[in-house]
């Protein structure tokens, strides 16, 4: 795998398929792979949901995943990560985010999927509304912190 592509964020509108993700960790040196799957789930805060809607500024995204990934690779002894994001109508069961990392050790590939996994939820600006089974609708959950703040939703 060429080194560029060794640290990848994207924003995607296609479905995710883990079993294809997983070899971009690949790497000899590695002898620990940690991924994360986050799923769109049926309820949130006591909400019935029946759907979400991510939409995100994918260039501005991708930058601050960028800046992620490179902070993962500074702090923690990391050989891969990826973190590739949903946007678009997710149904419940979808898969949303999917985060991997790849080190040495597991104790450094742990960290950094934890690390990656919180800081693009806590500063990517990429925005979320719940469709409720009541028929209601609410943007929540987005991105508050980073260089982005006071952009606007898209």
């Amino acid at each position: 795998m060429p080194a560029d592509t060794a640290f990848t964020f994207r924003i995607s509108a296609d479905p995710l398929d883990p079993a294809a993700l997983k070899p971009l960790l690949g790497d000899a040196h590695a002898g620990a792979c940690v991924t994360f799957e986050g799923w769109v789930r049926n309820h949130n805060e006591g909400h019935p949901v029946q759907s979400l809607e991510y939409e995100a500024f994918a260039a501005l995204a991708e930058k601050e995943g960028a800046r992620i990934l490179a902070e993962a690779r500074e702090k923690f002894s990391i050989t891969h990560a990826v973190c590739i994001h949903r946007t678009g109508h997710l149904q419940i069961g979808d898969l949303a985010v999917w985060t991997g990392v790849s080190a040495a050790h597991r104790d450094a590939a742990f960290a950094a999927c934890r690390y990656l996994i919180d800081e693009t939820k806590a500063r990517v600006p990429i925005w979320k509304k719940e469709h409720y089974t009541s028929g209601a609708t609410q943007w929540i959950n987005c991105a508050t912190r980073g260089d982005h703040v006071g952009d606007t939703h898209p």
